[in-house]
């Protein structure tokens, strides 16, 4: 499970919580990964990343090499490769 972006660890005031791209969850499970782990923290109120920083098109590509696809050779409906940013894959992840 995931989203594009996290939330704010702090509240807007009665507004909620903003967007926040800088610090989130992704939940992943069967295809390959392995279970039971948690890769990468963020500081202690969950605003930035410490470790392990990835982004969405790591987990893509992640997904896309577990199903036996090359990011680096996806091409969209344009004809505009995934070069620019394919991402990499997350190999601490795979079973």
């Amino acid at each position: 499970f995931a989203t594009e972006f996290g939330r704010t660890p702090g509240s807007q005031g009665s507004n909620g919580r903003d967007h926040h791209p800088y610090g989130f969850s992704v939940w992943l499970a069967g295809g390959g990964i392995r279970g039971g782990i948690a890769h990468g923290t963020t500081d202690e109120i969950g605003f930035h990343t410490e470790e392990h920083p990835h982004y969405v098109t790591d987990v893509h590509a992640t997904l896309l090499h577990q199903l036996g696809l090359e990011s680096e050779r996806m091409e969209v409906p344009a004809h505009k490769r995934l070069e620019m940013d394919f991402g990499h894959v997350i190999k601490d992840i795979i079973a």
